[in-house]
Order: C-alpha cells, then sequence, then structure tokens
C-alpha cells in the first residue's frame, strides 16, 4: 500500500497581489488545512505593539516587530504546520515570508527546528502587475498599506528585487492577473511537475 506525502504550500507575493485568494483556491482544491499569519496571530502582535507604544498598524518599519514579534508570528504558524503535517493534512500557508528569501537553506532550516515530518514542500509565486497591485492596495483600505502607497516607488522596488532563493521546493507561478483566479491551471501544472524530478534551484513553472 502506498501514501501520498502530504504537501505544505508557501504561497508567497507582494502585498495586495492576492495571496488569500489564491491561499484558499489552493486549500479547497487539495482539501489542504489553510493558516493564514494575520488570522492566527494578530491578537498579540497588536497587543504586543500597543504595550510597546508602537502604532499597531505599522510594521514595515517597526525595529520592535521586525525583530522580537515577527519570529514569534512565523514560529507560530510553523509549528502549526507541523501539527497538520503529523496528522497526515496537507498545509497552505498564506504569508509573506519576503525577510526569508535570500537564504537558500530556509526550507531545510525549519524543517529541522520545527521537527516536520515528511511532507512535499511547493512555493507558489502569485504574480500581479504593479499598477494593478496598487490599485488593489488602494481599494482595500487597509491602515497597514498606508505606508507602501505613500512609499510606492520604494515598496515596488523592493518587492521586485527581493527574489525567493528557496531550495529544496517546487516553484510555481499562480497568475492572479485575471478578475477571478482560478485554481485549475495551477493543479495541471503542478501535476506535470510532479511526473519530473524535482527543479533545479530558480526554475519555473507557469
Amino acid at each position: 500500500m502506498t501514501t501520498t506525502l502530504p504537501k505544505v504550500f508557501f504561497v508567497i507575493g507582494p502585498a495586495g497581489s492576492g495571496k488569500s485568494s489564491v491561499s484558499r483556491l489552493i486549500a479547497q482544491r487539495f482539501g489542504a488545512a489553510y493558516i493564514d499569519k494575520d488570522t492566527a496571530t494578530i491578537r498579540f502582535t497588536e497587543l504586543l505593539l500597543k504595550l510597546n507604544n508602537s502604532d499597531p498598524n505599522e510594521r514595515d518599519n517597526n525595529e520592535f516587530y521586525q525583530s522580537t514579534i515577527m519570529p514569534l508570528e512565523y514560529a507560530s504558524i510553523l509549528d502549526l504546520t507541523r501539527d497538520n503535517l503529523a496528522a497526515g493534512n496537507s498545509v497552505v500557508l498564506d504569508a509573506p515570508f519576503g525577510k526569508f528569501f535570500p537564504d537558500d537553506d530556509y526550507l531545510a532550516k525549519i524543517r529541522v527546528r520545527h521537527e516536520w515530518p515528511d511532507a512535499e514542500l511547493v512555493v507558489v509565486h502569485v504574480k500581479l502587475a504593479g499598477e494593478a497591485l496598487r490599485e488593489r492596495l488602494i481599494a482595500r483600505g487597509y491602515p497597514r498599506d498606508e505606508w507602501k502607497l505613500a512609499n510606492w516607488e520604494t515598496f515596488w522596488s523592493g518587492a521586485q528585487a527581493n527574489s525567493c532563493q528557496w531550495t529544496g521546493a517546487r516553484h510555481l507561478e499562480f497568475d492572479n492577473s485575471a478578475q477571478a483566479a482560478d485554481a485549475t491551471a495551477f493543479a495541471a501544472a503542478l501535476a506535470a511537475d510532479e511526473t519530473r524530478s524535482l527543479p533545479a534551484a530558480g526554475q519555473r513553472v507557469s
């Protein structure tokens, strides 16, 4: 009897690219647990920021958040991932992960640090053109996006330059430019990719 390894989908992309909608689509398509970093951690994050006399909506340029709170957020969702994998569940992680992109061994490190059982890792790059992304940020009106919009060129150039260098996973693209995202093409790309060996670092399948 053969068993299928659970999958962990890391859904990444700039703020406003539609990571949450894409994550939910993938979770539904593959019957996976959906873990949103904001949902899992926002209560303690906002409380800690207030206790530190910080604006609870300002995180991009908040050193206390970046150095102290953010590591706790990611540790929490990675531990939740371990618990789901141990139960045989695939997991979709909806979180930016941008700070960790330059570390090519990041995935190997978190496997060990958070004691993950065996799983197939899939990095999903959500793609959306810059102007469309800016319009989505304006439309959703989140207070935490104010700095991004006020410093658009800095934010967008930084997002473009910060490419994911992770090894040890499949890398697939999800074009989210359509009005209604569809997981069908992504599922087909994943199925096709599974018939081949693990791609080299940086290789993309669209």
